[in-house]
């Protein structure tokens, strides 16, 4: 699990349009009399720089699987990417905002007619890299404690800006004077540490929250701001206290050792000193994601995190990496660079929004795959 402290967070395209003729069903692309009126051809690309990436040009046929994916399923990412849309995607943006494809076909064209596409490697020519994946957790929880429900997950507390770094995890639970620091900040409160750990290592997360006068409601917990402690991975704690194997350590493992070890489970989240700290929303819609780093809110398996100094947000990206329960199987998918997280970091390096539900926290919980990245670019 590596989303930890995400602006998330989480989860811009141009091409060939068939625009609708009168009475018929097959409209007339507003591109085809732009290719009429175009007389030169565009210069060949040449390899872009960023600041922890290199970006080399390469023709379609590059793309592994690219004609197999549900291409279409793409538009609502993108359509929501262009609501702040990366610098250069302006024209592209507003082709896709006027055209709906009516199959995956036509949303390859119109991918393909608009954008080039790039290798994207490391400054030292690596292109290879890592795939991880997140999801937005949804926990029960209670606004006053009551019964097992005692863990509170907290907003940012007056005294916030004034201990840098703030108080520890460990401290909140054992130091008085911590303790009084957060009073009045409780949001909510959960019945496992876990599932408070869980949430704020995701950076965001749902609740099915019980009032005061017994009614339940949905709300969201978007990140707000962490205590400045040094973040560290639960799981990497139990591989070095020698309870887990390094293939082990997934976010099932964790709880299922949890289970096994209750009088160890403060040991287990004291070790990692990092609070992250939320603010509440409300949530009419609950077939909306998160909002990512960039400002939208995130597609469930279409939207990505990346190293914003490698890719820009607002980037479509073509992924070449394995499915985490069943690493036989190819996960080939066009998607949006739309969010970041602390840990994702370097060129090749992405964390996959899977959404939300059971499935989702099993899927991302176990993703940990070898990964190779394309960027689609306007020509």
């Amino acid at each position: 699990m590596t989303h930890m402290a995400r602006s998330w967070p989480r989860r811009s395209l141009l091409a060939a349009i068939l625009g609708i003729a009168v009475g018929c069903a097959e409209p007339a692309s507003p591109l085809a009399s732009q290719r009429v009126a175009t007389a030169a051809p565009p210069a060949a690309p040449t390899t872009l720089l960023r600041a922890r990436a290199r970006w080399v040009p390469v023709p379609w046929a590059e793309l592994p699987g690219w004609s197999d994916d549900r291409t279409r399923e793409l538009w609502p990412a993108l359509l929501a990417g262009c609501a702040k849309p990366a610098d250069g995607w302006a024209q592209v943006c507003t082709l896709a905002r006027a055209w709906q494809p009516a199959d995956d076909a036509q949303a390859r064209e119109f991918l393909q007619r608009t954008l080039q596409p790039y290798r994207v490697e490391s400054l030292d020519g690596q292109a290879a890299g890592l795939a991880t994946g997140y999801f937005e957790p949804l926990l029960a929880a209670s606004r006053l404690p009551r019964g097992a429900q005692q863990i509170a997950l907290l907003r940012p507390p007056a005294d916030l800006s004034t201990r840098k770094p703030w108080w520890t995890r460990a401290q909140l639970d054992t130091v008085a004077a911590a303790r009084a620091s957060v009073r009045g900040s409780e949001i909510a409160f959960v019945a496992d540490p876990l599932d408070a750990l869980l949430v704020q290592v995701q950076g965001s997360g749902r609740l099915r929250l019980t009032e005061p006068d017994g009614r339940e409601r949905m709300l969201r917990l978007s990140y707000a701001g962490h205590n400045d402690q040094v973040y560290k991975s639960v799981g990497r704690w139990l591989i070095e206290q020698g309870e887990l194997r390094g293939d082990e350590a997934s976010w099932q493992a964790i709880r299922d050792w949890a289970r096994r070890f209750p009088e160890r489970v403060n040991e287990l989240v004291w070790s990692n000193p990092r609070v992250v700290f939320f603010r509440e929303e409300p949530l009419p819609d609950e077939s909306i994601g998160p909002r990512g780093a960039q400002g939208v809110p995130l597609t469930p398996l279409r939207s990505v995190a990346v190293d914003p100094l490698a890719v820009p947000y607002g980037t479509v990206l073509w992924l070449d990496t394995t499915e985490p329960l069943l690493a036989t199987q190819p996960l080939r998918r066009v998607v949006m660079a739309q969010d970041t997280g602390s840990a994702i970091s370097g060129a090749v390096r992405i964390d996959y929004f899977w959404g939300w539900g059971t499935q989702a926290e099993q899927q991302a919980g176990r993703m940990k795959q070898p990964l190779r990245v394309w960027a689609l670019w306007p020509r």
